[in-house]
């Protein structure tokens, strides 16, 4: 077996990716906030959140690489580093971004072939939902809420997967932006000015609440609000930079937005 035996994933995607792939067994760490697949949780040891990690823990388990994401994890990377350790850090914000991710995930592992194959179908699949969305008589405009508290829009890759399901992301110029704190909506009306069909809600670990986005002083009139149309997708299907996003949670955004354009019960 080639490439890395022992590796610590410090996010949720790169467990699920390595699953998937059959290469679990070179496993030997996860994050606490992992998920998917379920499995994990009961099989490999949790030792790190976020932000930070158990560096002693992590060092115990003598890792030939570790895995993480974003810019967010510089600090814990840094530790890591510094204690010894081999640390790969990506920083994916689209989806062409998360595949190349993946793909270079996968060549560590020497799993490029079955990597490509769960890839050609998950675009293939991709394809289908564009083209059953170009038969809408209408797109939905969607407002994605990734945090409510300052308010905070969609990331790159949701944005973008916002129209590959079929809908209109109100605030593409948002998405663009690769930090988070470049995606806070100062005017908490500006949301409800651009007037959006469906909102969906993904708090980031924390449980949306619709009503309490309803009410939101000058939201009365958002098309969204009058016609019931706010619907959470869970963090673990849409925020993680990986094979639950591109898959899941396009699934989920497909499904609410067919919905909408069909008149039909969401």
């Amino acid at each position: 077996m080639s490439g890395p035996q022992r590796i610590v994933c410090l996010t949720e995607e790169t467990t699920e990716w390595l699953y998937l792939l059959g290469e679990e067994r070179r496993i030997v760490g996860i994050s606490g906030y992992t998920v998917r697949p379920r499995r994990a949780r009961l099989e490999k040891p949790r030792v790190s959140a976020f932000l930070d990690g158990k560096v002693d823990r992590i060092v115990e388990l003598e890792p030939d690489l570790v895995i993480g994401f974003s810019d967010m994890q510089a600090a814990l990377a840094d530790k890591l580093i510094r204690a010894g350790l081999d640390v790969y850090v990506t920083n994916q914000r689209s989806v062409p971004e998360i595949l190349r991710t993946m793909r270079l995930v996968a060549a560590l592992v020497g799993a490029q072939d079955r990597a490509e194959a769960w890839i050609s179908g998950c675009l293939a699949r991709h394809a289908e939902i564009a083209q059953q969305a170009a038969a809408w008589p209408r797109r939905p405009r969607v407002y994605f809420e990734e945090w409510d508290e300052p308010m905070i829009s969609a990331i790159r890759w949701v944005s973008e997967l916002v129209h590959r399901a079929g809908g209109e992301d109100v605030f593409p110029e948002l998405a663009r932006a690769a930090m988070g704190r470049d995606r806070v909506i100062a005017d908490p009306l500006e949301p409800a000015r651009r007037a959006p069909d469906v909102i969906v809600g993904s708090w980031c670990g924390k449980k949306f609440r619709p009503e309490k986005v309803a009410a939101r002083a000058g939201w009365a009139d958002v098309p969204a609000v009058r016609g019931g149309w706010l619907h959470e997708i869970k963090s673990c299907d849409i925020l993680q930079p990986g094979p639950a996003a591109l898959t899941d949670g396009l699934e989920q955004l497909h499904r609410l937005f067919a919905a909408w354009a069909l008149r039909a019960p969401a």
